[in-house]
């Protein structure tokens, strides 16, 4: 039910489990956009600093190209946004689901277009994608959970594993408070990291036929969940 039950619907559990599995996925396609194209597609905070330094030298061509990743990056988080809301004023339950999907659907092309094709052009393809992709996703965990769940919000999970470990240290309501979400976050972070390793290390042996695996492990991620909701 992790692509079905919405906000309080949801348990501690089953936000663990989706951050998990989709924070991997999303470490692994941020570390091989970076080994192919040598941009983080994940990271906006560096592909906004990255923009500011290279104006700052003159270098406008290359500054814009950073800025077209946080663009990029927009654009999937918005088109995810409407998709869902208008899946939710619809009551279709597997809109969440098929948004999933659809980032599979997505990864399949470039995985495709990067196997066929034997020219440099596709890096500049391959970079925007996955910026549409990494917004497309965070949007979809971040509507799912009503915030809780961020897969590609690393800076922003560092600073809550901050503030909930000096929590701890406080009173018994506050430690109460802060425990799950200390779990959630440091999971979060350990996966993307991890996924970042597994990706790099993967992308070695198969190449781009990485992302048609990320394509492949989304939709055996998405699909049943979407069969799911149709039958309920």
């Amino acid at each position: 039910m992790m692509l079905i039950k919405v906000g309080d619907a949801r348990t501690s559990t089953i936000d663990l489990v989706l951050a998990g599995l989709l924070s991997s996925v999303a470490g692994a396609l941020n570390a091989v956009g970076f080994l192919i194209a040598g941009s983080f597609t994940a990271n906006m905070t560096g592909n906004i600093s990255a923009f500011a330094d290279h104006i700052a030298n003159g270098a406008i061509s290359i500054a814009f190209s950073f800025l077209g990743l946080v663009v990029a990056f927009i654009c999937g988080a918005g088109m995810a946004a409407l998709a869902i809301q208008a899946g939710e004023r619809r009551h279709i339950r597997s809109v969440y689901a098929l948004a999933i999907a659809a980032e599979a659907i997505i990864l399949m092309l470039v995985g495709a277009t990067l196997i066929l094709s034997s020219t440099t052009g596709p890096e500049i393809f391959l970079v925007i994608a996955l910026s549409f992709v990494m917004g497309l996703q965070n949007a979809v965990t971040t509507m799912i959970s009503r915030a809780r769940v961020r897969t590609t919000h690393v800076s922003g999970m560092a600073t809550d594993i901050g503030i909930e470990l000096a929590a701890l240290i406080g009173g018994e309501a506050s430690r109460r408070e802060a425990t799950p979400k200390l779990w959630l976050h440091s999971l979060t972070l350990a996966c993307f990291a991890g996924g970042g390793l597994c990706g790099a290390l993967l992308f070695q042996f198969i190449g781009s036929w990485l992302f048609i695996l990320a394509a492949i492990l989304l939709l055996i991620i998405a699909l049943p969940e979407a069969f799911r909701a149709h039958r309920s």
